[in-house]
């Protein structure tokens, strides 16, 4: 296959009305946008500025009151809107984010599922948001309630892997609860977002409650994270640490999904095929592009060599291509740089002894950033490859004799993400899980029974960032806990006639009581 195979099939006139509805106050620079599948400009967005940001967060707070004064149904009937309007247009967003990331269609069609699948969670479930009742100072004397008013103007700084998923997704339960967004996506990725923002303008969604500044990162990000009231990033743990420090400076709260260098480990029970396929999906899903993504795998010596046996040939038929259609598995790289990080881990790898059991190379001729998928076995923890993430389509696999030392393996390292463990039997795997120092942890799955499990909370500990998204701690997060009491009867004060003495041993007893009763503890 050749790179000509893959021209744009979003025309020039349509990113054009795209980049235009970006709000700048003033003519501003552009910012050329490439596509990677053919190393080729497909458009160019205005270079948004500190100006641009600080307008773009004051139309969002003139629109947020109003916004959050509408009944939350009616914010969740939009959500739901939105859930159908994205999947009536999908093949307009599969084409662009193919156009825009180099990825496979079934990469791109994941995203998209994923951003219907978060807006049909929270568009029915209002709920989450209705005031809770909790116990009252003194039982049935005090009423006490808590609200969960939106904390104002969320800013969301979004990466260029995930385009679709990662600059609506965080935002989708923040609009829920009321609050405005103002999303900064990735300068690589910006027509995406830009699509976003139509179709939510299309669900009902009114124009200023959700606004795009597209710019460098170094400038509108610290321009956003300094006029906002919750920040939410998902990107390397170096700027994440930048994101977490200016966001404390301007004492708001923030969520960072950062790096992560995840491990599997497969048991000697472990059924081989359905551990050899989870690493197809979960190690070389979006060239292995991906925070979730298996990098290192841990595979018991029973079964270490008909385990790599099967990788190498399942990875044997692997189509690498660029088109948009379903028949390639495996898609680009985003760019040179990431290519160049890609090459230096193997390189560093092989040079220090590692073996290439497949892979390896770069596929110029496939598109100018494809890269085998690839898989080292031979490793140690000197490599560059064993600490680091490489964000590409590289596992190592390593072999263990007891299950203690796979254990200490997969923790061995500042990140804690996700991780993976294959075993027939499953109550093993549970109790494996709750030794892995992991965010989430997956029992026969890659990483997409956890993420998939919108009910619940996803993401990391250590290095791999602070915060949840998903489930109810997915929008409460974006709300300030309002405590409302209601004094029903007599003050708890004592009364100026009662000795305080009198008052000591009365509420004494009260106390003691209250210990003794089940239902008022």
């Amino acid at each position: 296959m050749t790179v000509a195979q893959f021209p744009p099939r979003v025309s020039e006139s349509e990113l054009s009305r795209l980049a235009d509805t970006v709000r700048t106050a003033g003519e501003r620079e552009s910012i050329s946008v490439r596509a990677p599948g053919m190393d080729a400009e497909i458009g160019s967005v205005p270079s948004g500025t500190e100006t641009d940001v600080a307008e773009a967060v004051t139309r969002a707070r003139a629109a947020q009151q109003s916004w959050a004064n509408l009944p939350v149904e009616s914010r969740a009937r939009i959500l739901r809107r939105f859930h159908e309007t994205i999947l009536d247009d999908r093949a307009t967003v599969l084409d662009l984010i193919q156009l825009e990331t180099g990825k496979s269609r079934l990469d791109a069609l994941n995203e998209l599922l994923d951003v219907a699948n978060t807006a049909r969670y929270y568009g029915h479930r209002p709920a989450l948001l209705e005031p809770e009742p909790r116990r009252g100072a003194i039982p049935f004397l005090t009423r006490t309630t808590v609200e969960h008013p939106p904390v104002g103007v969320v800013g969301v700084i979004s990466p260029w892997n995930y385009p679709l998923t990662l600059s609506i997704a965080d935002a989708i339960p923040a609009l829920l609860a009321g609050n405005a967004v103002v999303l900064t996506p990735a300068s690589a990725t910006p027509f995406t977002a830009l699509l976003v923002w139509t179709l939510l303008r299309r669900a009902g969604l009114p124009e200023d409650v959700f606004q795009v500044v597209t710019g460098p990162g170094g400038t509108v990000g610290p321009a956003l994270v300094d006029r906002v009231d919750f920040v939410v990033f998902t990107g390397s743990t170096g700027t994440g640490r930048r994101v977490a420090s200016r966001a404390g400076e301007n004492l708001i709260d923030a969520t960072l999904e950062l790096g992560g260098k995840n491990p599997m480990i497969v048991l000697a029970d472990a059924d081989l095929d359905r551990a050899v396929a989870a690493v197809i999906h979960g190690s070389f899903g979006n060239a292995g592009q991906l925070c979730l993504a298996l990098e290192r795998l841990y595979v018991s010596r029973e079964v270490f060599d008909p385990f790599v046996e099967r990788l190498v040939e399942r990875i044997d038929t692997l189509e690498l291509g660029l088109r948009y259609d379903y028949g390639p598995d495996v898609g680009s790289l985003i760019g040179p740089a990431q290519l160049a990080t890609v090459k230096a881990h193997v390189e560093d790898a092989t040079e220090s002894g590692a073996t290439v059991e497949v892979g390896g190379r770069h596929r110029p001729a496939v598109g100018p950033y494809v890269y085998e998928p690839t898989v080292l076995t031979n490793v140690d923890s000197s490599m560059t490859i064993t600490r680091e993430e490489t964000f590409g389509p590289v596992v190592t696999v390593e072999p263990f004799d007891a299950t203690s030392e796979a254990v200490e393996m997969a923790n061995e390292t500042d990140y804690g993400l996700n991780a993976s463990i294959f075993t027939d039997t499953p109550e093993r795997g549970r109790e494996l899980a709750s030794r892995i120092e992991c965010g989430t942890v997956n029992v026969n799955g890659a990483y997409a029974p956890a993420w998939g499990s919108i009910d619940a909370p996803m993401g990391g500990m250590r290095d791999s960032g602070i915060g949840r998204r998903h489930g109810p701690e997915g929008v409460l997060k974006y709300t300030e806990a309002r405590t409302v009491s209601e004094q029903r009867g007599p003050s708890i004060h004592p009364p100026r006639w009662l000795p305080n003495g009198w008052y000591e041993s009365g509420m004494v007893w009260l106390l003691r009581l209250l210990d003794r009763l089940p239902g008022l503890r």
